[in-house]
């Protein structure tokens, strides 16, 4: 169970509480005042990074191998969608968990997340094969 739905409005009421039996009804206005800042700077954030993903392709990062390397268990969809600044390909049906979504780089290496309750639980970084092709002009071919 996601304790922090939780927590998270219990906390509120609690500060709320707290400052009303230390500060009266000047307490409680300030409680709120400081609650609905907090709320308006996360809504801020969410569509900030929102903005940023609506003018890039769906599925695209600039370098699937460096965003594996930046993941980690336990990140939230919107903060992998602010480092991609896109929004990824969904692989899953549509509402259902677990969540799976893959991002690409331009040389088709892509990432491919899974998410539950929009935590971020597995990613696999998948490479395409590698071809033999000839040498870059100015090289020399290998030595016999």
């Amino acid at each position: 169970m996601n304790f922090q739905k939780i927590l998270v409005p219990i906390a509120g009421v609690a500060v709320v509480v707290l400052a009303y039996r230390g500060l009266g009804w000047a307490g409680v206005a300030a409680a709120v005042g400081g609650l609905m800042m907090w709320l308006l700077l996360h809504f801020t954030r969410m569509m900030q990074v929102l903005k940023r993903a609506a003018n890039r392709p769906i599925g695209y990062a600039d370098s699937a191998v460096m965003l594996n390397a930046k993941l980690k268990p336990g990140m939230t969809l919107l903060h992998v969608v602010a480092m991609t600044r896109s929004l990824g390909a969904l692989q899953s049906e549509k509402d259902a968990q677990p969540e799976v979504f893959r991002w690409t780089d331009g040389g088709q290496s892509h990432v491919t997340c899974t998410f539950v309750g929009g935590k971020l639980t597995h990613h696999v970084l998948v490479r395409p094969e590698q071809t033999d092709s000839p040498p870059a002009t100015g090289e020399l071919p290998p030595a016999p």
